[in-house]
């Protein structure tokens, strides 16, 4: 076979490995499932790095998980590519009854409104059904938040929720005085989710924040343990006050 940019040639491609390769007619539902996560994430990571070649890269490898998911799924029976292209395609229409029907939407608002009424009539219990128990802690908090605040649960302003978060940490604080360590922890959540709600107010993302930071100390710790291996000396060799002026020379340098 030859590299092509058609569709139904890389399903093709997949059902040939399937077939004809030992690792991959190996492999099972589970076998790969955080495999899909890993290359999530590093599609993530394309995109905050603004990196557009390695984001078409990414994005490939995460089809070429849908269809191998698929091809599967097809083997028993269960559901095939199409059928996943189909019910998408039949969700989005149900779903945009503002662009394929009359109905009328002014905003991004009354959008994600009409999505979160629609996924009711369908059948869910709740407008918090569907989302992964398993995403990040920053992401799932925020994401429930914005279902919530879709039906108009929801601060007013963000003002507000900031004397919620300012009660939250006095409860922490509380907590850690005088509490158990599991009563701490149970305050912590709550300041954590506090924070969320705040930054989404003001139209800040949680997760992404926390990945800026993450990469932020990530950068500045690697200098200082540069600049200390330059003078032979490890991170074990040095103290605090060293290692704090090198990171706010790592700082200054940024």
């Amino acid at each position: 076979m030859t590299p092509s940019d058609k569709f139904e040639d890389l399903v093709e491609l997949i059902a040939v490995l399937r077939k004809e390769c030992p690792w991959d007619r190996k492999q099972t539902h589970h076998s790969i499932k955080d495999n899909l996560i890993e290359e999530a994430y590093e599609a993530v990571e394309a995109i905050d790095d603004g990196n557009y070649d390695e984001l078409s890269r990414e994005l490939g490898d995460l089809l070429l998980h849908v269809i191998f998911q698929s091809k599967m799924a097809d083997e028993k029976n269960n559901f095939s590519i199409d059928d996943v292209i189909l019910r998408i395609s039949e969700k989005l229409i149900r779903r945009h009854p503002h662009v394929f029907d009359d109905e009328v939407a002014e905003d991004d608002k009354k959008v994600a409104e009409n999505w979160e009424s629609i996924k009711l009539k369908e059948g869910k219990e709740s407008i918090l059904d569907g989302l992964p128990k398993h995403l990040p802690g920053l992401i799932r908090a925020q994401r429930m938040q914005e279902k919530a605040a879709n039906v108009g649960f929801d601060w007013a302003e963000w003002q507000l929720a900031w004397e919620k978060l300012n009660e939250e940490i006095d409860e922490w604080r509380e907590a850690v005085t005088h509490q158990t360590e599991t009563e701490q922890l149970d305050e912590f959540g709550d300041l954590l989710f506090s924070l969320v709600n705040v930054g989404r107010l003001l139209n800040l993302n949680a997760e992404d924040a926390i990945r800026g930071a993450n990469r932020k100390f990530e950068s500045r710790f690697r200098y200082i343990e540069k600049k200390l291996a330059e003078n032979d000396l490890s991170i074990n060799e040095s103290d605090l006050e060293e290692m704090d002026s090198l990171w706010n020379e790592a700082k200054n340098l940024e």
